[in-house]
């Protein structure tokens, strides 16, 4: 008689996306929305997958949707089910088509220089670029969306190759008729209490870190707005109400808001990261044109 470890589970991961969505959603209805099906057919697809189980995952009333003891437990097993099958099958198109790799940037970082050098050297290969959203570069390179980014830190480095390529100095900005605007520099000591945003759905070492939170005596940073988008918070800074501490891109984007020099605090790091053991050759190429090409703004 086989164990239960050794059965075979049938499990439909399309029925296993609809559960990660309502699990999050806490509604049927949202989530149906999301996935853009049918609520009714949403909730028979769900009690397939318990049937398929053989456990309930949510308790359902009029006024609500919440996981069952099951639900809570599956649901980690049930992203990290997912996350697993869309890396299995970017690798195995990795290794259907080894002559392509996606690049990956953030805002403001321009990686022209390095891409024409790469697709010089490796005329038959696919060279892709695709823009990411600030808080996206370690999940894009995980999930397969990408081979390689060009990004700051700080992120997670665990199970990425990362090397610095050069370093930034971070700078305060301000709406032009901010009281500290015009200023040569301005250190930790000035902003003591001026609202420094602070944006959802990211790592706390990324807030921390933008937010010089703790302060170098130890105390925290003052509560600020919380963001969701980097266009809210220069709407917010060119407004006068937060500040906000990054590097001098920031003041190509609006005429409302300037850039100080921030003294006295770590500078920001720029890096190339791929993932670990990556042995693609296209990746290897690009981190040694990045290293020789990608120099910090106004620097041969």
């Amino acid at each position: 008689m086989p164990d239960s470890a050794s059965r075979v589970v049938d499990l439909d991961l399309r029925l296993v996306g609809y559960f990660v969505a309502v699990a999050e959603h806490r509604h049927f209805g949202r989530a149906a929305a999301e996935l853009r099906v049918a609520q009714p057919s949403l909730s028979r697809q769900i009690r397939r997958l318990e049937q398929q189980m053989g456990v309930r995952l949510f308790d359902r009333t009029p006024q609500s949707t919440r996981l069952t003891d099951a639900g809570e437990v599956f649901l980690p097993r049930a992203k990290a089910l997912l996350r697993s099958a869309v890396q299995a099958t970017a690798q195995a198109r990795d290794a259907a088509q080894p002559g392509r790799i996606v690049i990956g940037y953030t805002t403001s970082l321009i990686i022209t220089p390095v891409v024409r050098a790469l697709r010089r050297e490796h005329p038959d290969a696919a060279v892709e670029t695709l823009h990411l959203d600030w808080n996206e570069p370690r999940d894009a390179l995980l999930d397969h969306r990408v081979d390689a980014v060009v990004t700051p830190l700080p992120f997670s480095t665990d199970q990425l190759h990362v090397t610095i390529l050069y370093d930034e100095p971070r700078v305060l900005v301000v709406a032009v008729d901010h009281r500290l605007a015009g200023r040569r520099a301005v250190t930790v000591d000035d902003i003591a209490d001026e609202p420094i945003p602070k944006f959802r759905h990211c790592a706390p070492a990324w807030n921390d870190f933008w937010r010089i939170d703790p302060r170098p005596d130890g105390r925290g940073a003052p509560d600020g707005p919380l963001l969701d988008t980097l266009e809210d918070g220069l709407e917010l800074i060119a407004s006068g109400q937060a500040v906000a501490v990054t590097t001098g891109f920031y003041e190509r984007l609006r005429p409302d808001i300037t850039t100080i020099p921030l003294e006295g605090v770590e500078v920001s790091h720029v890096v190339v990261a791929s993932r670990a053991g990556d042995r693609s050759r296209l990746v290897a190429a690009f981190r040694e044109l990045a290293t020789a090409h990608l120099t910090a703004p106004g620097r041969a």
